[in-house]
Order: C-alpha cells, then sequence, then structure tokens
C-alpha cells in the first residue's frame, strides 16, 4: 500500500478529541493483559523480541545498528510498536531490556517495559514498527532502569544510521541512546523522541514469578532460564564484552 500523508489546513477541536480519545484507547489495549494471562503474554513477548532482533542482523540496512550493538551497554527490544494517527497521533507498545554486566560483560534480563508517546501532526493512518534502542553510555542505562523516562529528555537520543555501508557514521555518534526501527506499516519509519519509557511491574512479576525490580533483574543478575534464548541472540550479534 502506498503511504500518504494528509494535510489539514484547519485544526477541528472535536476531530482533535476524538484522535486523543482513540490513543488512550490504543495505549489502553496494548498495556491490558490479554485471556491468556500475563505470564504466557510475558514469554510470548520475549520471543517475538528475540525474532525482532534476528530480523535487525539479518537486514542489509542495518549495518549501523550491528556496528553499534557491539559496543551497547544495553538493548531495548520492542517487537510491535504501534501508531495510529488522526490529527494526533499516539503511539505504544510492550518491549524488554537486557543489559550487559560492566564487570562481566555478562548479559542480565529481561526487564518488562511499555512505550508509548503522543505525535502531534496531521496524518491519517496506523503502522507497526519493530523497534530497538541500544544503550550506549551508563548514563542510558540508569535512565532506562527508573520507574518512568523521556526519551530523549532524561536522556540524549540519536536516531541510528541506516543503509548500506553506514558503519563508519557510528564512529562519531554521541548518544546515549540509539534508536533504530523497522517499518511494517504506511509510514516510512517511526520516531520515539519524546516517548515515555515506563517498568511494567505487574509483567516482571509474572516472568518471574515473584515482585522483581528492573534493577534488580538486570544489575543483580536474577535468574531467568526461559529468557536463554534471547540472551543467546544477544550474544550473538552484540558480544559477550563491552569494547
Amino acid at each position: 500500500m502506498i503511504a500518504r500523508r494528509i494535510t489539514r489546513t484547519s485544526r477541528a477541536p472535536g476531530a482533535q478529541i476524538i484522535a486523543v480519545a482513540m490513543g488512550i484507547t490504543l495505549l489502553a489495549t496494548v498495556a491490558r493483559p490479554g485471556w491468556a494471562g500475563e505470564a504466557l503474554e510475558t514469554r510470548q513477548l520475549v520471543q517475538q523480541a528475540r525474532l525482532t532482533l534476528e530480523n535487525f542482523q539479518a537486514d542489509p540496512m542495518m549495518g549501523g545498528f550491528r556496528d553499534l550493538a557491539r559496543r551497547a551497554r544495553g538493548v531495548f527490544v520492542a517487537p510491535q510498536l504501534l501508531k495510529a494517527a488522526f490529527v494526533v497521533g499516539a503511539s505504544g507498545g510492550s518491549g524488554v531490556l537486557v543489559v550487559r554486566d560492566e564487570h562481566t560483560g555478562q548479559w542480565h534480563g529481561p526487564a518488562f517495559y511499555t512505550l508509548g508517546g503522543a505525535s502531534f501532526g496531521f496524518q491519517i493512518g496506523a503502522e507497526a514498527s519493530e523497534v530497538v534502542v541500544l544503550a550506549m553510555t551508563e548514563r542510558g542505562v540508569n535512565a532506562m532502569l527508573q520507574p518512568s523516562v523521556k526519551l530523549g529528555a532524561d536522556a540524549s537520543l540519536a536516531v541510528g544510521p541506516v543503509g548500506m555501508g553506514v558503519e563508519g557514521a557510528t564512529e562519531n555518534l554521541s548518544a546515549d541512546l540509539v534508536a533504530f526501527s523497522r517499518s511494517k506499516g504506511l509510514y516510512g519509519g517511526v520516531s520515539v523522541q519524546g516517548a515515555v519509557l515506563g517498568v511494567r511491574t505487574a509483567w516482571n512479576k509474572a516472568y518471574y514469578g515473584k515482585p522483581v525490580t528492573p534493577s534488580r533483574i538486570l544489575i543483580h543478575g536474577e535468574n531467568a532460564p526461559q529468557a536463554e534464548d534471547l540472551l543467546a541472540t544477544v550474544r550473538h550479534f552484540a558480544g559477550p564484552r563491552s569494547g
């Protein structure tokens, strides 16, 4: 389907109200547990995250991603970030974060998060994208460990270079966080600038079988044998140790 962008010459208050309501409904739908139960949903999300990383690894346009991943301190994966827009756009999705131990070089996780935001524009359409955010600095990791962080405000955010032969473009890239996306919908891409990353406390509890904080999971290395496939995939392209 050909992507379309329609520009409005006026802002209809009624349309804006409807759009905001649509956005809230979208985000609520993403965050609400399904009938299968939170434990099953968390396991499914982990598997989807692994497949997303494999997609990024195999994509010939993602040379910049592969180059930066070898230096990353943390990796956040949202297998499906949904975006709907009608005068006011809203986006939302669930994802997982894994972090590299600065002493041993081993990867810990996953911890579960939601990623949501709002963008004001004049678009009509919907979009689904795979999104990966690399935490390149200790500040970036620490920001993502907080209960809520606004990307680009609480930690600097850059858009990762995409294309053939872009590895060299990453040499002087300076940011706490670097975001990459693979679009599967009407638009050519999705921006997470200004999006809010929030901890999914209930999903962390469901996955680990007890109340557990992101710091306990990602810094102290709470064990999750069912996550080994995901962590093995991360080790495959990012390596066991930072550079």
